[in-house]
């Protein structure tokens, strides 16, 4: 485990959970500059050795990699040519030439190499996958209370690049334009964004942002041909609200049979079921399921993104997520 702060001290809990099911993995050793922090970690799951990135050559075969994202491509290199999988915490990277620097190594050293994208492995998300047809309208909301992490990065990067790889895999179409606004409030950075973006296949996205709402939400609502669809991601739940075509055809009345449906999820930590993915590609030797290029392709939008909230700041006087 590279990385003992939040992220870090989850993934340990989990990677120990497997360790202790029989899983076939064993939480190995504790990476983290702060020596304290490491050993604190370590202590609390099974007291794993606290040992520096250079000394897990030859002693492990894989690794998460919950730094600051600044450091995800040296940390993540170094890793990979010593012969250790990776799976690096979203947002891949800092900038597309960086993640584009890990994904040549990652090819060149021939490792497997997996990006964070959580949400991928809510059971909710993937519920929802077998009930795409044509989605052409989503309504995101993603808002947390503040805490004092993740504030090297924008809330873009921090929360909403969770629904937009969501969008992205859902729509499967390459994005025509975007129109974003965003308000640096509690931090240098853009803590608050509001983003509109429209695909070459005619669907429109709205997402909003926020580490500094007074509530905790996370859902995504979107319309395809006569259905709704509504996924809440912390409750893990999706309702589907289907128009009947007979009704309407028989124009029976102004307003049409709608059926109501929750497709049968089983509850499932993200987290635990995005590890256990990840170890079983190490086994396998296989693509994972959220392979860099998503992870990169999710950044280069997201990017695209900031660049429109620093051209809206300029053309209204505001200075939002000036470094």
């Amino acid at each position: 485990m590279i990385g003992a702060g939040a992220f870090g001290r989850n993934h340990a809990r989990v990677y120990r959970q497997l360790q202790q099911e029989g899983a076939g993995a064993e939480l190995a050793a504790i990476v983290d500059i702060d020596s304290n922090r490491a050993a604190a970690v370590s202590r609390e799951f099974g007291n794993p050795p606290c040992l520096a990135l250079s000394d897990l050559r030859g002693r492990v075969d894989a690794a998460s990699v919950a730094v600051p994202t600044v450091e995800h491509l040296k940390v993540a290199c170094e890793l990979m040519q010593a012969g250790i999988d990776v799976l690096i915490e979203k947002p891949l990277a800092p900038s597309l030439a960086e993640a584009d620097e890990i994904l040549r190594i990652a090819e060149q050293t021939g490792r497997v190499a997996q990006v964070g994208h959580l949400e991928r492995f809510n059971p909710a998300v993937r519920a929802t996958v077998p009930l795409l047809t044509k989605p052409m309208f989503f309504e995101v909301h993603r808002l947390s209370v503040f805490t004092p992490r993740s504030l090297d990065i924008d809330v873009i990067l921090d929360l909403m690049i969770h629904d937009l790889d969501i969008v992205l895999s859902f729509v499967n179409s390459p994005v025509k334009e975007i129109r974003a606004v965003g308000l640096p409030i509690l931090t240098p950075r853009v803590d608050i964004a509001n983003v509109r973006m429209e695909f070459d296949s005619g669907c429109v996205a709205n997402f909003t942002a926020s580490r500094v709402s007074t509530e905790r939400v996370r859902k995504l609502r979107f319309f395809q041909p006569r259905q709704y669809i509504s996924v809440d991601y912390s409750r893990q739940d999706v309702m589907v609200f289907t128009v009947d075509p007979a009704a309407v055809a028989a124009k029976a009345s102004p307003n049409p049979g709608i059926g109501m449906q929750k497709p049968l999820i089983v509850s499932e930590e993200p987290l635990y079921a995005e590890l256990r993915s990840f170890l079983d590609a190490v086994r396998r030797r296989t693509k994972p399921e959220v392979p860099l290029e998503d992870g990169r392709r999710a950044l280069a939008v997201a990017l695209d993104m900031l660049a429109e909230i620093r051209e809206h700041s300029k053309r209204v006087g505001l200075d939002a997520g000036k470094r």
